[in-house]
């Protein structure tokens, strides 16, 4: 049998090389190409339309699930596999919307990751355990009535972050305070700025202090 054809499309390089040499052990896997922005992941996926694209969420140019969103318009046969470490239920739906067949927090272990590439390529769907849960009480729960939030938009962590930047935090003051990396935290505001439309942390804090965040 031919090999499955993986394009990974991922703006870190260290990742990338380890999801590289992950596919380089497997004789069943053939890696056809490495995009480092959203666009190049596009402009790849359709030159080269392998089986299976490995794209993460926070990309430069062109955001993840955009990228995804294109990809699904211009080559429906390629299966995309998201591999982020956003584990929110936001994103996962955004990305399943945009056409995505699975979803993977980068935490996943290898043997996972080879799991979902596979099952992807042959029509499943696949969301990992730590995200699965949050995500099916999204689908099952009917929406409450409750009064309406700054920025809906966001995720309920995006608007956390939100506040502490409006509160004047710094990126590593908030990791501090929500527990979590600082590249993590990075990675948040990044789609924050792209959710609220601004272009800088000040535009954001604006936005954020009109709406009595902070």
């Amino acid at each position: 049998m031919n090999p499955l054809r993986v394009l990974i499309a991922d703006d870190h390089p260290i990742y990338r090389a380890g999801l590289n040499a992950l596919i380089a052990s497997q004789p069943d896997l053939e890696l056809v190409g490495e995009a480092v922005t959203g666009i190049q992941a596009v402009e790849l996926a359709t030159a080269s339309r392998p089986d299976v694209v490995l794209m993460d969420l926070t990309m430069p140019d062109l955001d993840g699930v955009s990228a995804t969103s294109r990809i699904m318009a211009l080559a429906p046969g390629v299966a995309v596999l998201v591999l982020t470490m956003f584990d929110d239920r936001d994103s996962v739906l955004a990305a399943l919307k945009a056409g995505a067949r699975g979803y993977l927090v980068k935490g996943a272990g290898g043997d996972d990751a080879l799991r979902a590439i596979r099952a992807v390529a042959k029509g499943e769907i696949i969301i990992g355990s730590e995200v699965a849960a949050a995500a099916l009480h999204q689908l099952t729960t009917p929406p409450a009535q409750v009064t309406p939030h700054p920025f809906p938009d966001l995720s309920e962590r995006e608007r956390e972050i939100l506040r502490l930047l409006a509160a004047g935090y710094t990126n590593a003051s908030i990791a501090e305070r929500v527990h979590l990396s600082h590249k993590t935290v990075r990675n948040y505001v990044s789609v924050i700025f792209r959710k609220l439309q601004v272009t800088g942390r000040v535009d954001a804090v604006i936005k954020a202090r009109q709406a009595g965040l902070g």
